[in-house]
């Protein structure tokens, strides 16, 4: 795998899952040229016709199987699939030896994510997850403020994505598919900015409430929570509160906001306006308010552009890619404490989820 320049070629890629995110994705790399879109594949025909007109070059499968079939053409794998086929779908990959970039969540369990890794780690192919709101400029200026010691030291989080909608799929309303509700669809984003603006691990949930409409869910449920509510702490003496919901009456389209609270400062990431894509990042000090960063900003695909670079580069394995099985604990020690387990001992829920 060389770097994309005059005399090493680009990576070639090949895309399964050719839906609204695939799809997406797919455009950004085409426009920004980092690699070469050699294949395609999607069981909706459909879906797969309209991808191939943007990258009419590119050979065309109808299943993983088949694409893998030319695996030694290819150096890496997009992967934008319900969240079940994730886990298996991006272990076949690594075992043919493709890097693999896999939409949230790689697994849906803690348990799977970590056999997933583990493959990376055993075949040392570059590993990695769309992560997206990492990205923003937004959250990029909040974490340079920390990083200066402008907040002085962080006291409390708050993270928050409330989606007035809720996905369109039916796939996720089965657990079995999608692993659970708008924690693991949302949550995780936040979870995993937890960890971006802290650069903690190691954080212990202490309480957690899931609803499925406006009934308090436990894992004996049949459908999957559409609001989860969550505390977490850390032994450095943080907190974190976490809030997320499909449906929630907002007032708008979106709310998605994370205030980071210091000794001396506060900074905050917050979505313009309800909407999806635009964001703000603010210093909030006793009084006064300033902006750091505004729209626009085109960060939909910058997680599958550095992931691409990276590619080009010849990365292997990068031990980073642990902190996904961080997440993935994290939403099961979050589902556990919204239904504590009976018998002797703590509370599942109060468990270390990240070492």
């Amino acid at each position: 795998m060389g770097s994309a320049t005059a005399s090493r070629p680009r990576p070639r890629l090949g895309f399964l899952g050719l839906g609204w995110i695939g799809r997406h994705r797919l455009e950004c790399v085409a426009a920004a040229r980092t690699a070469e879109i050699a294949a395609l594949a999607d069981a909706d025909r459909h879906a797969l016709s309209d991808a191939q007109r943007l990258v009419p070059g590119a050979v065309c499968a109808r299943s993983l199987e088949a694409l893998l079939g030319r695996a030694d053409q290819l150096d890496g794998l997009v992967i934008a699939t319900p969240s079940a086929g994730h886990a298996p779908e991006t272990a076949a990959a690594l075992d043919a030896g493709l890097a693999v970039f896999c939409q949230k969540p790689l697994g849906r369990t803690a348990a799977e994510a970590s056999r997933v890794v583990e493959i990376a780690r055993q075949r040392n192919r570059l590993l990695d997850v769309d992560l997206g709101y990492r990205h923003l400029a937004a959250t990029q200026a909040v974490r340079n403020s920390l990083e200066a010691g402008e907040l002085g030291d962080i006291v409390a989080v708050d993270l928050t994505f409330h989606n007035a909608y809720g996905p369109d799929k039916p796939w996720y309303y089965d657990r079995t598919l999608s692993g659970g509700g708008c924690l693991i669809d949302l949550g995780v984003h936040l979870i995993d900015l937890l960890h971006v603006l802290t650069g903690r691990r190691a954080w212990r949930v202490t309480a957690a409430a899931l609803f499925a409409s406006g009934r308090r869910w436990t894992r004996d449920s049949e459908a999957v929570e559409d609001l989860a509510i969550a505390q977490l702490d850390h032994a450095s003496g943080m907190a974190a509160r976490l809030a997320c919901s499909w449906r929630l009456p907002a007032g708008c389209d979106a709310v998605i906001e994370w205030t980071v609270q210091g000794t001396t400062s506060a900074a905050r990431v917050r979505n313009v306006g309800g909407s999806f894509y635009d964001f703000t990042a603010e210093r909030l000090d006793r009084g006064r308010l300033r902006t750091l960063v505004q729209p626009p900003d085109a960060w939909g695909g910058r997680a599958l552009l550095d992931w691409t670079a990276r590619l080009a580069e010849g990365n292997r394995f990068d031990p980073r890619a642990d902190r996904l099985v961080d997440l993935a604990a994290a939403i099961d020690a979050i589902y556990d404490a919204a239904t504590p387990s009976a018998g002797v001992g703590p509370p599942a829920g109060s468990r270390v989820v990240s070492a």
